[in-house]
């Protein structure tokens, strides 16, 4: 648009003026005025004031509007700046194509390239794709389909409406090889452009090897085709690869991770507990002067509460501006995950003395702590005061922390009527969280309910199988267990392995049950039995009513022995100096007998041990656990 940008016009002397205005008020003063002493027939006079109350800070959309129905004579600078402002307006995206119409209708000035990228804009947003398809055929009639600039937003366009074999089309037709012509400096950067539109549109999709295979043809990469394939790992839950894309980066050379790459990757460093990746972005982001904002200050303050430290998360809050409730919604977060509830209201009264209203997501995350500590009355109340106090309705994620807050508890009956009088239809993620409650607490009757309604709702989950699986093997129900176990196998149905990593300098490292893989995998079966050898010492018997296996008592304490969470212990014990805490995160829900074994190696050891499982975060320090055994 900058270069459609008029010049002043020093004969009518009030041009200057006009871009003096520092609000909306002082514009409407001087377009009284120029009203009254009949200016505005300037055509230069009348664009600037169009183009201060469409695109300020202080922007007026529908004063706007207003202006440019008056105007007596509108050139192509005004129809550009209507359209623009309305294609980057909330809910007025159509506007902006009906804006464009009256443009073509009308026939007195001709749309040229910087009408058409705002155009191809507003059809993206409002997924308008016969209308997209519709401004395509007129780009040829303009003669515009050559045109980089109006390229790139028409293919981006076929990108965002989803509909990747026209983009497809369209970069293949444009695109001179993948890596560009290497002589043309102008037209390398388009192509490599064009690749970062289309990778985009394939992890859009979910196509990941699609992208992949593209990223990895391309010679040259900037920033954004970096960016781009990390968030799309990192978004589909591949988070080794995320963090590997993130290392090739760094180990190219010639680009350099922006704001952007650290707030991509920090989720999958999350999710992993890559706690020394995670300090050392946080470092790059200190020593490289990248601004350390609400959005990446948040994601740094989940980093670290997902990586363990929830003081470092604490420090860093602390030094973050605290007038976004994003930010709080951070730290509130993390301290419901580590169960520390009290320090959890302390921070929400904080925030709302700071005038800063709790959102939904807050509330989330209380109500998830009221679940941890077993304060059922404390979350009603909290519950309660979110609809009626702040006025929030209530989302599903609510309804679903309520009913694991009332099935802990072990008010199952009440956890189930609140799940069949919800006024929206509960998900899987409520229906799991009763039956998990149901398995806690052995109540068969609930939970062959629940499962019921699960195996209707996901099908092939294996979830619901092997939790009423366990519910029927915990009451000696064999039979039972051989049916369930048999529909598994008919329908190709596999029980999700337990996995569990630890970073040792810098590295993650991965184990599954029985895992022997590892290259130190003799080293770890002898830390395992001398842990097994000193737990017996310490009184330790083995919970063998967890393996509901119809085995004998010797090859089940084998099994027990062998859980994911255990090697990994044992092997942070055998890779690190003693006393340093050793982190671990693991994908299901850690047992009665790993934790009661924690307890022990954390006292036997002189080891602090942290670990996320899929519900919470249990540091085991002098043979105690934070869940206090309520988890």
């Amino acid at each position: 648009m900058n270069a459609l940008m008029f010049q002043p016009n020093t004969a009518s002397g009030y041009y200057p003026q006009i871009r003096t205005c520092k609000s909306m008020r002082e514009l409407k003063q001087v377009h009284a005025f120029l009203i009254k002493t009949a200016q505005t027939h300037d055509p230069t006079v009348a664009s600037e004031i169009l183009r201060l109350c469409a695109t300020s800070d202080f922007r007026d959309i529908e004063y706007a509007l207003l202006v440019f129905d008056q105007m007596h004579e509108r050139n192509c600078f005004a129809w550009n700046t209507v359209i623009r402002a309305l294609a980057e307006t909330h809910d007025r995206h159509f506007d902006a194509l009906l804006v464009f119409c009256q443009m073509v209708t009308e026939a007195v000035v001709e749309p040229n390239r910087f009408t058409f990228p705002s155009v191809l804009k507003a059809c993206s947003v409002a997924a308008r794709l016969e209308e997209g398809k519709q401004v395509h055929g007129l780009l040829h009639k303009y003669g515009l389909v050559d045109d980089n600039f109006v390229v790139t937003n028409l293919l981006r366009m076929y990108v965002m409406c989803g509909s990747m074999e026209e983009a497809c089309v369209l970069f293949n037709g444009n695109v001179d090889g993948v890596a560009g012509l290497g002589r043309d400096k102008r037209k390398e950067e388009f192509n490599v452009v064009l690749c970062n539109v289309m990778v985009d549109g394939y992890v859009r999709i979910g196509n990941l090897k699609a992208a992949r295979e593209l990223f990895d043809r391309m010679v040259q990469r900037s920033v954004v085709s970096w960016n781009v394939m990390i968030s799309g790992y990192a978004q589909n839950g591949f988070y080794m690869e995320a963090i590997e894309m993130f290392h090739g980066m760094m180990q190219v050379g010639g680009v350099s991770p922006n704001r952007v790459t650290l707030v991509s990757v920090l989720p999958a460093i999350s999710r992993l507990g890559a706690l020394e990746l995670g300090k050392w972005v946080h470092l790059y982001a200190e020593r490289n002067k990248i601004v350390i904002d609400d959005v990446l200050g948040s994601a740094l303050v989940d980093m670290y509460a997902k990586c363990g430290s929830i003081e470092k998360a604490i420090q860093v809050f602390e030094r973050l501006p605290q007038n976004n409730v994003i930010t709080w919604n951070a730290i509130i977060g993390g301290l419901a995950m580590h169960g520390k509830v009290d320090d959890l209201f302390n921070y929400l009264s904080r925030m709302e003395k700071c005038g800063i209203s709790p959102s939904d997501v807050t509330y989330i995350a209380i109500l998830g702590a009221c679940s941890h500590a077993g304060l059922v009355d404390e979350g009603r109340s909290f519950l309660n005061d979110m609809v009626n106090r702040v006025g929030l309705e209530p989302r599903i994620e609510h309804y679903g922390c309520m009913v694991d807050l009332l099935g802990r508890a072990g008010y199952l009956e009440e956890a189930e009527e609140l799940i069949l009088n919800m006024p929206m239809k509960p998900d899987d993620v409520i229906w799991k969280a009763l039956l998990g409650a149901c398995k806690m607490h052995k109540n068969i009757e609930i939970g062959r309910r629940a499962a019921e309604v699960l195996m209707q709702l996901t099908p092939h989950d294996s979830g619901a199988y092997v939790a009423l699986s366990n519910m029927y093997a915990s009451s000696r129900d064999w039979d039972a267990v051989a049916e369930v176990r048999l529909m598994m196998k008919d329908m190709d149905i596999r029980k999700d392995p337990g996995c569990s990593w630890i970073e040792i300098d810098g590295v993650i490292h991965e184990f599954l049950v029985e895992d022997d893989s590892h290259t130190k995998a003799k080293d770890i079966r002898t830390m395992l039995k001398e842990i097994s050898n000193m737990l017996s010492l310490e009184g330790h018997r083995p919970d063998t009513t967890q393996v509901l296996l119809k085995i004998d008592e010797k090859h089940k304490e084998s099994v027990l022995h062998y859980h994911s969470e255990k090697i990994a212990v044992a092997f942070g014990l055998i890779s690190t100096p003693p006393k340093t805490p050793l982190r671990i995160v693991k994908n299901l829900r850690i047992c009665e007998d790993c934790h009661s074994s924690m307890k022990l190696i954390s006292k036997i050891y002189e080891r602090k041990i942290v670990i996320r499982d899929r519900k919470r975060f249990h540091h085991f320090q002098h043979g105690l656990c934070s869940c206090m055994d309520y988890w």
